[in-house]
């Protein structure tokens, strides 16, 4: 039941970023992706990568672990751009 419970909150959290994004999109009136849905991608792929070794389950692994690198990789771009922003004021 623990299993099923860390695998239930991964998911949560990982379907939460998609409200976020939703709820961020209709205040700006236009399609926008704030940081914290990065975050929380993170998150909940993480959460559902243990899951998926915890499960043993191949595919599920590759897709998290890769969906997690891809998560990192897009806030390591973020914080960049922001250094850069920031050199510039």
């Amino acid at each position: 039941m623990l299993w099923i419970g860390i695998g239930l909150i991964g998911q949560a959290i990982f379907s939460l970023r998609f409200i976020i994004q939703w709820i961020a999109s209709e205040k700006a009136q236009k399609s926008v992706i704030p940081n914290v849905f990065w975050y929380l991608s993170i998150a909940g792929s993480l959460t559902l990568l243990s899951y998926a070794i915890h499960q043993r389950d191949p595919v599920f692994i590759l897709g998290q672990a890769a969906g997690s690198f891809i998560y990192l990789r897009n806030l390591i771009l973020i914080n960049k751009d922001n250094e850069r922003e920031g050199d510039e004021d």
